[in-house]
C-alpha cells in the first residue's frame, strides 16, 4: 500500500489539473474545511460534494480493558465525527 497524500501533494495535483495557482487551491480547501467544521458543529451533519457525509455521533460511556494491565477502566461519554463514503465514490473506487 502506498503512503497517503499530504496536503501539499493534494494542492499540487489539483493545481496542476485545474491550472489554478496553488495559493487559490489552498484557500479553497481551507475554506471547505472551515465550512464543514462549522456545519457539523451547528447542525450535526454536513455533506461533502460527491465524497460523503460528516456526521456528529454521541458515544455512550462504557467500560474497557487496558491491554497492558488487564484492568477495567471507564471511558466517559463523548462526541465523535464519523465520515460515511458516498455511493458514487464507492462505485468509482470499487
Amino acid at each position: 500500500m502506498s503512503k497517503p497524500l499530504t496536503m501539499n501533494q493534494i494542492i499540487k495535483k489539483i493545481s496542476d489539473q485545474t491550472d489554478l495557482p496553488t495559493k487559490s487551491v489552498k484557500a479553497v480547501l481551507n475554506c471547505l474545511n472551515d465550512v464543514a467544521c462549522k456545519e457539523v458543529k451547528s447542525s450535526g451533519t454536513c455533506r461533502v460534494c460527491n465524497l460523503g457525509k460528516l456526521k456528529l455521533i454521541s458515544r455512550k460511556a462504557r467500560m474497557m480493558r487496558n491491554p497492558q494491565t488487564g484492568k477495567q477502566i471507564k471511558v466517559p461519554a463523548k462526541k465523535v465525527v464519523k465520515f460515511r463514503v458516498s455511493k458514487s465514490l464507492k462505485e468509482a473506487v470499487l
